[in-house]
């Protein structure tokens, strides 16, 4: 199964910082173990555009259509056997003690 994990910031991080080198080691891991397909950081919330169409016709606003103290920082795509795995996963990566970790499930289309 497929899952997305959307990594955020948080209002409310924990106080220990992270450590030198942790986002690596997660990485090493988890690519190594063939878990992750793939993964970025984003541009900052300022270089976001949100569209919309409406009656037909295109809107383009800066910056996220919802206003937010939390944004959404980056993504990792990883192929496990069950949202537990998914879940362990994530609660390893350095930004699920300075923000959160969102994991959902592709909910692919049946065509």
């Amino acid at each position: 199964m497929r899952f997305m994990m959307f990594v955020c910031s948080d209002s409310e991080p924990d106080p220990r910082p992270e450590a030198k080198g942790e986002i690596e080691a997660w990485l090493d891991e988890v690519d190594g173990g063939g878990k992750r397909i793939t993964g970025d950081r984003l541009r900052p919330v300022a270089d976001a555009r949100t569209v919309r169409v409406r009656g037909g016709r295109r809107m383009v606003t800066d910056g996220p259509f919802a206003e937010a103290k939390e944004v959404i920082l980056g993504f990792d795509i990883l192929e496990c056997a069950s949202m537990d795995e998914a879940i362990e996963i994530a609660a390893k990566h350095p930004m699920a003690r300075a923000g959160r970790i969102e994991v959902r499930a592709f909910w692919p289309f049946e065509g």
